[in-house]
């Protein structure tokens, strides 16, 4: 995050809605009274997402019905075009920016040909699903990618995907062509101005000395793009220490309670949370300020009260040296600085002095 750069916020609504237009619409509401910048949904059609083989998360296990297979539980979660047009109409209403994360073709489709959002968000499990990444990119729509699970290789490939697929090039997709459209001049560009890559740890929630703050540096310095954070933790701590470290997006999921059945409520804030949060974040974005070090306004007028200066020990006559034993060292600061000391040793007062009062040079 650049100097006076505003964190950009987004509040993970996810599939907390459980299926139901009500909770949805109910979400939004609280992510823009907690002051977020947009709130997040997830587009998906549960077939095209999953095999009805694949197994659930653990994490996924211990919060839902385990008489239910994954494929079952996205199909109680999913939200049709009709109520993906409510949603974005609710958030323009309340002037929050609505995202979603598509999870195949038809729902990308979906939402930029037949809603047009201005970027789109990229989950972690996508990040090797280099195909749908080349699609994403054919639209032109600005990107934030998430790598949770991620190698920096994966990463590479990832935004080699990205970077042949914005510059529409008419060579036949492949993982060496995706390399060297991530090598050229014309690829970094292009993705320095569509990109932002955020850290992830992909566990809800995610334990504390899995976090590891400091990979955001890592990205930063590998790929040069805008880095934030997706924070799955408990609490709010560590997407704040994420503002500080230079996040220049968060997203944090939240929910209408912690009590609700599903499969991320567990790993979500509740809505005085998610506002604790933003307001934190916001405290301190601002008070990162500027990296000279020099006094503040405020400190200037403070120097004069808690800084000292040399006087007389006890009363001095004219013409008495200064020394030890009758100079000292007490408030206020607007005197000769105690840093000048040693210079006026043994130098002869030019006028009496009574006790306490400053020393002139």
């Amino acid at each position: 995050m650049t100097e006076n750069q505003r964190v950009q916020i987004i509040a993970e609504a996810g599939v907390n809605h459980n299926g139901s237009l009500e909770k949805a619409l109910q979400l939004i509401d609280i992510a823009k009274e907690s002051g977020a910048d947009a709130v997040k949904f997830q587009t998906f059609k549960a077939e095209a997402l999953t095999s009805h083989l694949a197994p659930k998360a653990d994490y996924q296990k211990r919060n839902t019905a385990n008489t239910e297979n994954q494929l079952k539980m996205l199909q109680r979660l999913e939200l049709d075009e009709g109520a993906h047009r409510k949603l974005i109409d609710h958030c323009k209403a309340q002037n929050i920016q609505f995202l979603s994360s598509p999870f195949d073709e038809g729902s990308l489709e979906l939402l930029v040909n037949r809603f047009d959002l201005p970027r789109i968000k990229i989950s972690s499990g996508e990040i090797t699903n280099l195909p749908f990444l080349l699609k994403i990119a054919t639209t032109g729509k600005p990107v934030i990618l998430s790598t949770g699970m991620s190698t920096l290789g994966e990463i590479e490939s990832a935004l080699g995907a990205l970077a042949f697929g914005y510059m529409g090039l008419a060579d036949k997709p492949a993982l060496d062509v995706f390399q060297e459209a991530f090598n050229a001049s014309e690829g970094q560009s292009i993705l320095q101005k569509k990109v932002i890559l955020l850290h992830c740890t992909t566990e809800y929630p995610a334990a504390f000395e899995e976090v590891n703050l400091n990979a955001m540096k890592t990205l930063q310095s590998a790929f040069g793009l805008p880095v934030g954070l997706s924070d799955h933790t408990p609490g709010i701590a560590v997407s704040i220490a994420a503002v500080a470290r230079g996040a220049s997006v968060i997203e944090k999921h939240f929910t209408i309670s912690r009590d609700l059945p599903g499969p991320d409520h567990r790993a979500s804030l509740e809505p005085a949370e998610l506002k604790s949060m933003v307001q934190a974040i916001r405290q301190v974005e601002v008070a990162m300020g500027s990296p000279r070090k020099s006094p503040t306004p405020s400190e200037s007028k403070n120097r004069i009260v808690a800084r000292k200066s040399l006087v007389a020990a006890c009363d001095i006559l004219q013409g008495t040296a200064f020394s030890m034993e009758n100079v000292t060292i007490k408030r206020p600061g607007s005197g000769v600085s105690p840093g000048r000391y040693w210079e006026i040793m043994g130098k002869k007062a030019l006028r009496d002095y009574k006790q306490d009062e400053l020393i002139e040079i």
